[in-house]
């Protein structure tokens, strides 16, 4: 096995570009555990660990971009105020898998358990891609995954960052999983509050062979507040029959199968606990903003 090491991000890029079948690894966090456990041998690797240009990122009033080599520590540390973001930073792992694991690595492991899709898919991210000779385009999330742990990431191009817009309101990421910590999730969410658009996201982990979004219950939710008072009035609360129509049509949403960590039943169950959770929380943080606390 060939190791490419490189220290800028045009020299990753010609490397790509020279060898396709190399494999990008920031902080190993996958690949390793794949390379050590047998269920991967490729022909190189291409170790991006130095490359600082992908280790950043930008926020404006805006947008928020993060690059493809930040680690979830980092975003803990340097993003403490994107709340929903650090509750699924926070969630990866151990403290040591959290110093070395990456955006661009959840990103590119496609895994339908991945902690930072469906905040990426709730926010309607894109994922933004490069190769070599200054080819760049950036690609919707619900394009790029396509499929279990399968992108639409070219063979000589590599994963830059991710970029969203960023929300007026108010969000939540909850995961269960068979433990308490270093949970691989059996159901996950993502929701967040727009404001502006006066409307719910949500997206869905590990339900599913890719994040998922569930749009009758966004459309639902966004009735149910709008009824309830109007989306001016934020102590305004849907009634609780509404709220639980609601964790109904997000279970809906879901697609799960039987796997070793649990059953298609359980956690479609749990989509619709989570689901009905995380509007209780979103809406009490409403209700808290307006009353200044």
């Amino acid at each position: 096995m060939d190791v490419l090491s490189v220290g800028s991000l045009d020299e990753a890029l010609d490397a790509k570009s020279r060898r396709p079948e190399a494999v990008p690894i920031a902080g190993g966090t996958d690949v390793m555990v794949a390379i050590n456990g047998g269920a991967a041998r490729p022909d190189a690797l291409l170790d991006l660990g130095r490359v600082r240009e992908l280790s950043g990122w930008q926020r404006s009033d805006h947008e928020l971009a993060l690059g493809a080599g930040l680690s979830y520590t980092a975003i803990q540390r340097d993003l403490p105020d994107e709340r929903v973001l650090v509750q699924a930073a926070r969630s990866v792992g151990s403290p040591q898998i959290r110093n070395r694991g990456t955006v661009g690595g959840n990103v590119g492991t496609a895994s339908p358990a991945g902690d930072l899709l469906p905040v990426l898919a709730a926010a309607d991210a894109e994922i933004e891609l490069g190769a070599d000779g200054g080819r760049r385009r950036s690609v919707p999330w619900d394009r790029f995954f396509v499929g279990p742990k399968r992108t639409a990431l070219g063979p000589d191009e590599l994963i830059l960052a991710v970029r969203w817009r960023r929300l007026l309101g108010p969000g939540v990421f909850a995961k269960v999983g068979p433990r308490n910590a270093m949970v691989i999730s059996i159901a996950s969410i993502c929701l967040l509050v727009d404001e502006e658009g006066r409307g719910l996201r949500v997206a869905l982990g590990s339900v599913g062979p890719t994040v998922l979004r569930a749009p009758e219950a966004e459309r639902f939710a966004a009735e149910a507040v709008a009824a309830a008072g109007g989306w001016g009035d934020a102590a305004a609360l849907p009634a609780d029959a509404d709220i639980a129509r609601f964790a109904e049509l997000a279970a809906e949403a879901a697609a799960p199968i039987d796997d070793r960590r649990g059953t298609a039943p359980y956690r479609r169950h749990a989509v619709g606990v989570l689901a009905e959770r995380a509007l209780r929380w979103v809406l009490a943080d409403r209700r808290a903003a307006r009353d200044g606390g």
